[in-house]
């Protein structure tokens, strides 16, 4: 079994990927494969709404990162999609990767759909939830089960720029309790 995780961060040794890394650790401890994908020197460019997909089975678009990634949506058992908080939102570049990802997927046999996965979002102090909200309504419309936490995904850090994240012990056990769900749903899944 494999997940990928992916942090939208475009900042290098991003809170972000501090929170996907714990994830991911926590992953491979339970036996689950893993690899962490940043958006970070990738470029994605946002959908064009031009429904090529649906004719040609790919996005129209080919001269970016994005078939790489999506190939690597398409072959895991699981997704875990981190993102940087801004203005209360998901970040630019995470929101173009699902939007044509979802896109692509829905025209041609919703290939999403049977996945495990989950979102994480980090700020320093607020617009948690709507971002969080954002992630899970693309679990949700692409047919991928969410297994819950003792508290929803959500790390503090950051505060002046400041790359802490390790300091929120609270958010990264949040983080690790989603970690062995995924592992236990992935397992019982796939068996």
């Amino acid at each position: 079994m494999r997940v990928v995780c992916i942090g939208g961060s475009l900042r290098p040794q991003s809170n972000t990927l501090e929170y996907l890394n714990r994830c991911a650790g926590i992953l491979e401890q339970e036996g689950i494969e893993t690899e962490v994908i940043s958006l970070r020197g990738k470029e994605i460019q946002p959908c064009r709404g031009c429904y090529e997909c649906v004719e040609t089975a790919r996005c129209a678009i080919q001269d970016d990162d994005f078939a790489e990634i999506l190939d690597k949506m398409c072959a895991a058992d699981g997704i875990v999609l981190g993102s940087p908080v801004y203005m209360s939102s998901v970040v630019p570049p995470m929101m173009a990767l699902l939007s044509r990802a979802t896109f692509v997927a829905h025209w041609n046999g919703k290939f999403l759909a049977g996945k495990v996965g989950g979102p994480i979002t980090v700020a320093r102090r607020a617009g948690h939830n709507l971002a969080f909200s954002q992630l899970l309504l693309w679990f949700f419309i692409n047919g991928i089960t969410v297994p819950g936490s003792t508290y929803w995904t959500v790390g503090m850090a950051g505060t002046g720029g400041a790359r802490d994240a390790l300091e929120d012990q609270e958010g990264m056990g949040h983080v690790e309790n989603f970690a062995r769900n995924l592992a236990d749903v992935l397992r019982k899944i796939r068996a």
